[in-house]
């Protein structure tokens, strides 16, 4: 079950991605949109991935932001965690078995 690297890719994303969305790890580039009024004041700040799933803040922080969102960065390094490592990991062992089974072979 383990040598397959589409087995091994799935496992990496739910193990990285599980704690990125449930814990407020406050890791990604992003900014937060304040509104008093008439005036938005839009400050640069680390967001957590949790935030956009509901989880992570209470109710009582968000008084007076009228939005967050990640910025480019933010969204490349989410992208490079989320698949990247996982996608490297199931290449790297699919390599890595592929090997064993050639010295077996011989």
């Amino acid at each position: 079950m383990f040598k397959k690297p589409i087995v091994i890719f799935f496992l990496g994303v739910i193990l990285i991605a599980a704690p990125l969305f449930l814990f407020p790890i406050n890791l990604f580039n992003g900014a937060i949109v304040y509104e008093n009024g008439a005036q938005k004041i839009v400050q640069d700040a680390p967001l957590s991935l949790s935030y956009f799933v509901g989880l992570g803040y209470k109710e009582q922080d968000m008084i007076g932001i009228s939005n967050y969102y990640l910025k480019q960065e933010g969204y490349i390094l989410a992208f490079c965690l989320i698949i990247g490592f996982p996608a490297l990991l199931a290449y790297r062992l699919k390599i890595k078995f592929e090997e064993d089974d050639k010295k077996k072979r011989k």
